[in-house]
């Protein structure tokens, strides 16, 4: 529970580190930092799954490229559903989207999975 917190908290501090890297991307406060993470965290686990099935005949003709795409249509929708979270159109979204998701794979192989007792 602790590790899922501070990487909750972690990834908010590098979503800011991403709005102040990206031209066109804002984020108002760590407030809406922790909210934005939390719906991007949702949005990842519930409607990509299903959008990328729908998109699958054109990710494999583009050899699975427009994966970039979608994931910044999906980090556009957590910046419309997120208020204090904005983005100035497409390309900020992908720039964007790209950052986070390396900052994300940094902090995960650094903070790690949470263990299970055995």
């Amino acid at each position: 529970m602790l590790n899922t917190i501070v990487r909750w908290i972690i990834l908010a501090l590098a979503l800011i580190l991403v709005a102040r890297i990206t031209p066109g991307m804002e984020i108002s406060g760590l407030l809406a930092a922790l909210v934005s993470v939390a719906v991007i965290s949702l949005i990842n686990t519930f409607v990509k799954p299903l959008i990328v099935f729908l998109t699958l005949p054109i990710n494999i003709i583009t050899l699975g490229l427009f994966l970039f795409v979608i994931n910044a249509l999906m980090f556009g929708l957590a910046a419309f559903l997120v208020p204090g979270f904005s983005l100035g159109g497409f390309f900020p979204a992908l720039l964007g989207s790209f950052l986070y998701s390396l900052f994300s794979i940094i902090v995960n192989m650094t903070v790690g999975q949470p263990r299970t007792a055995t």
